[in-house]
């Protein structure tokens, strides 16, 4: 996989509105389907659909807690490319 398509992958993976806000949200912290779900206003289904396709792309990781699964972004690195493209979003 060349560097591009790997850059091409991590921003498909962002390039929906539903996942974004998923991400956006998990900037401030670890959260559970059902709280993203309520935060983001996407159904459970959707925002469950979203956390597969970020963790496979590397963007978000998860634990268990008992019955419930949180999750999380994956690293600094998201973070960090998330708050850019909104401080690039202000400059716009």
């Amino acid at each position: 996989m060349t560097e591009a398509d790997g850059l091409a992958a991590i921003f498909s993976c962002m390039a929906d509105p539903t996942r974004l806000s998923v991400l956006l949200t998990l900037l401030e912290g670890e959260r559970c389907v059902c709280d993203l779900s309520e935060e983001t206003g996407a159904s459970v289904s959707s925002v469950s659909h979203g956390l597969r396709l970020l963790r496979a792309g590397g963007l978000v990781s998860r634990r268990r807690d008992g019955r419930h699964m949180y999750y999380r972004l994956a690293d600094h690195h998201v973070e960090a490319l998330l708050r850019t493209a909104i401080e690039h979003l202000e400059h716009l």
